[in-house]
């Protein structure tokens, strides 16, 4: 795939993401492209035959050398932790240096940006709770927003303070557990109180609830990653992308039947992890401990 995409003169930059062929590949590893094309009017995020291409408008790698454009609109982990295969005009180089070599300054700009942005949804979100009626919709919404805003936007702005990028897969929390795990244990411990993890047992309970949901795909990813030992990786997982997409059903919760409550209770962990206020919570302490970098 690498070898068709720089043959195609539309395309302007290639880069190898994720960890197959690394040496930190599993069996759950899949060759993942990033490109830059001519012609793509958005994001298009495709996996076909096990692998998986992300192509980029072209115009975005040229206007992502300027760090003014990149802080605001880029995935700055999956840029910085691509590997180049392909980069006639060197556009892709210049943006991974500048990733890479970001001041103190502004390290601590886009970090306090980040956590800013999280805290005006975060009160908002309080909000919502204040004003009464809130139900078992509400409750679990606001811990699926609060898991959703620790791995996307605060995990990463942690990093900032050891001058590293995420890399976002199946084994994010054994990941974040080597990145982050000895110099930021509180931050890590409340990442890990956002989802209940439970090891093998709530990984296998994780997997049977997936029967019947329509998530083939993903059961397939996740009990991938279960036969390898990630377990975590495969509960934390399937949580996100529940919550992703069974939004409807979380939505009309008192009305689903019970068999379709418990399996989306498993796959949510409602059981296991704070919900409404007290999920708020723990998003809030996280936000303080990520900007003291604890």
């Amino acid at each position: 795939m690498a070898e068709k995409l720089i043959s195609d003169r539309r395309v302007r930059a290639v880069a190898a993401a994720g960890s197959f062929d690394t040496d930190d590949a599993w069996s759950g590893s899949i060759p993942t492209f990033v490109a830059f094309e001519r012609g793509v009017s958005s994001v298009q995020d495709d996996t076909r035959t096990g692998i998986r291409v992300i192509r980029f408008p072209y115009e975005q790698l040229e206007r992502w050398r300027e760090w003014d454009e990149i802080r605001s609109e880029a995935p700055l982990g999956l840029l910085a932790t691509s590997r180049a295969l392909y980069d006639p005009t060197g556009y892709f180089a210049r943006i991974q240096r500048q990733l890479w070599n970001l001041s103190d300054e502004r390290r601590a700009d886009w970090r306090e940006e980040t956590l800013r942005s999280v805290s005006e949804e975060l009160t908002a979100a309080k909000q919502s709770f204040r004003a009464g009626g809130a139900g078992p919709a509400e409750q679990i919404t606001a811990l699926g927003e609060a898991r959703r805003w620790a791995t996307e936007q605060l995990y990463p702005a942690l990093l900032t303070h050891a001058g590293l990028w995420p890399e976002f897969e199946l084994r994010l929390p054994h990941a974040w557990r080597a990145a982050a795990g000895l110099k930021f244990p509180k931050s890590v411990y409340l990442l890990e109180q956002l989802y209940g993890f439970g090891g093998r047992d709530e990984a296998r309970a994780a997997l049977l609830a997936t029967r019947g949901l329509k998530m083939m795909t993903q059961e397939k990813q996740a009990r991938a990653a279960a036969e390898a030992g990630y377990y975590d990786g495969t509960v934390r997982f399937l949580r996100d992308e529940t919550y992703l997409h069974h939004r409807e059903d979380i939505a009309r919760w008192p009305h689903l039947s019970g068999m379709r409550q418990n399996k989306l209770s498993v796959l949510l962990g409602i059981t296991r992890s704070p919900l409404g206020p007290a999920a708020l919570k723990v998003a809030e302490e996280l936000i303080g401990a990520v900007r003291e970098g604890e």
